[in-house]
């Protein structure tokens, strides 16, 4: 399968894991801070996801021990971080915006699409060198 293809339908999983998890979050907790909350819990759910998709799937990159797979966690969480304020930052702009129910989950999503393709190309070069 095209790698390309591949990693647009891993990105799709990881942010429907991601939106689904802000939505139950904000279901939850409706109070102060709510939406930054569910971001972050959000944010969580998609990187596991996605790394454990992307490390099998995508860079078939094997480690031989829990060690190795923590620090490569770590450096593929720290390459996140940009992405990540790309991703926030649609999000929070869509939200501010529109004042929509529904403007926050589209800013993500347009948030995570352009985050996912900065992130293939970090993580290839920084992350999962062969």
């Amino acid at each position: 399968m095209n790698i390309a293809l591949k990693y647009s339908f891993f990105a799709s999983v990881a942010t429907l894991t991601n939106i689904l998890s802000q939505y139950v979050s904000l279901l939850i907790y409706g109070g102060r801070f709510s939406l930054y909350i569910a971001m972050a819990v959000g944010t969580l759910t998609g990187l596991f996801v996605k790394y454990v998709l992307d490390k099998k799937y995508i860079f078939y990159f094997q480690v031989d021990s829990a060690a190795k797979d923590t620090v490569k966690f770590l450096l593929y969480s720290f390459m996140g971080v940009f992405t990540t304020l790309i991703f926030w930052g649609t999000e929070l702009a869509f939200d501010s915006l529109f004042r929509s129910e529904y403007a926050k989950f589209i800013g993500a999503l347009i948030g995570l699409c352009f985050g996912y393709w900065t992130k293939f190309h970090l993580d290839k070069r920084f992350v999962f060198i062969q």
